[in-house]
C-alpha cells in the first residue's frame, strides 16, 4: 500500500474531515408541488361533469375520423405550398435585384404581421371584392363559387406559411459557406443551378428542424379553419356538441386525436433530422 503524499508545510491535513454534501431541498419542495397541482388537475377532471363514456363513444366515429382526414390532407397540401413559396420568397430577398427584394420583403411583411384567422376570414370572403375572378377573355367565375371552404383554407393557410418558411430557408441557405457559391460560379454555373443543385442541399441539414416544428404547428393551425366551415377535426367536433350538448368531451376527443398525430410526427421528424444531419455529427467519445 503507497503512502499518503506528504502535504506541504503550512496546509492542513483535511482528509479526516466529513464531506458536505449540498442540499436539495428546493428540488425535492418543487417536485412535491408539482405533484399536488397535477393531482388537483387530475381530481378535476375526474369528479368533473364530464362523461367519459362519451369521449370513448366518439373517439372513433366516422364524422371525427373524416375530420381527421381532412386535417392532414389540408396540413400537407398548404405545407407544400407554404416551403414552395418560402422557397421562391428566400431567393428573391437574397436577390441583387432590389424590386425582387422589396417585394420579398413586403410579402413577409404583410402575411406575418396580419392573424392567421384574419387572412382565412379575408381569402373566404373575396367575393366582397372581387364578385368575379379569372383570366379575362379565357375564363371567368363567379369568386363565391370559386373561394370554397378548402380553397380558401388552402390559400389563407399555405400564403401565410410561406411568409415564416421563407424567413428559414434564407437562413439554412445564408448558412452555407460563402465558398460554395465561388465555386460553382467558378465552374461556370448559374444563380439558379448554383442554388438548386448546391445551396439548397447544403440548406437542408439546417432548416429540416425548424421545418418539422412548422409542419406540427400547422397540424394544430388548421382548426382555425372551422371559422370558414372547413370541415377539420375541430369543426367536425362542434358540429357533434352542437346538437347533444357534450361540449367538454367533445373538446377531449379533439384533444387527444392532436396528440396523438403530434406524438407520431416527432420521431418521425427526428429521424429526418438524422438523416439530413449524417456525416456532420461529431462521433462520441
Amino acid at each position: 500500500m503507497k503512502p499518503a503524499p506528504a502535504l506541504a508545510e503550512g496546509f492542513p491535513d483535511l482528509s479526516g474531515m466529513r464531506i458536505a454534501r449540498e442540499s436539495h431541498w428546493f428540488r425535492w419542495l418543487s417536485a412535491a408541488l408539482i405533484v399536488l397541482v397535477l393531482a388537483a388537475i387530475a381530481r378535476a377532471f375526474a369528479n368533473g361533469q364530464i362523461e367519459w363514456s362519451y369521449v370513448g363513444r366518439f373517439l372513433t366515429v366516422k364524422v371525427i375520423l373524416e375530420g381527421i382526414v381532412n386535417t392532414m390532407v389540408m396540413a400537407v397540401l398548404a405545407m407544400m405550398l407554404g416551403i414552395f413559396l418560402g422557397i421562391v420568397v428566400a431567393i428573391m430577398r437574397l436577390s441583387p435585384n432590389p424590386v425582387l427584394k422589396s417585394v420579398a420583403a413586403g410579402y413577409t411583411w404583410l402575411f406575418r404581421g396580419t392573424p392567421l384567422i384574419l387572412q382565412l376570414l379575408l381569402w373566404f370572403n373575396l367575393a366582397l371584392v372581387f364578385p368575379t375572378i379569372g383570366i379575362p377573355g379565357l375564363w371567368s367565375a363567379r369568386a363565391v363559387d370559386v373561394m370554397t371552404p378548402f380553397l380558401a383554407a388552402l390559400l389563407g393557410l399555405g400564403i401565410n406559411q410561406g411568409a415564416y418558411t421563407s424567413e428559414v430557408m434564407r437562413a439554412g441557405m445564408l448558412s452555407v459557406d460563402v465558398g460554395q457559391y465561388e465555386a460553382a460560379q467558378a465552374i461556370g454555373m448559374g444563380r439558379l443551378r448554383a442554388l438548386r443543385r448546391i445551396v439548397l442541399p447544403q440548406a437542408m441539414r439546417v432548416v429540416i428542424p425548424p421545418l418539422g416544428n412548422e409542419f406540427i404547428g400547422m397540424v394544430k393551425a388548421t382548426s382555425l379553419a372551422s371559422v370558414i366551415q372547413y370541415p377539420e377535426l375541430l369543426h367536425n367536433a362542434e358540429n357533434i356538441y352542437y346538437a347533444n350538448s357534450r361540449v367538454i368531451e367533445l373538446l377531449i376527443v379533439a384533444g387527444l386525436w392532436y396528440l396523438l398525430v403530434v406524438s407520431i410526427l416527432t420521431p418521425l421528424q427526428m429521424l429526418l433530422e438524422r438523416r439530413f444531419a449524417r456525416g456532420t455529427l461529431r462521433p462520441a467519445r
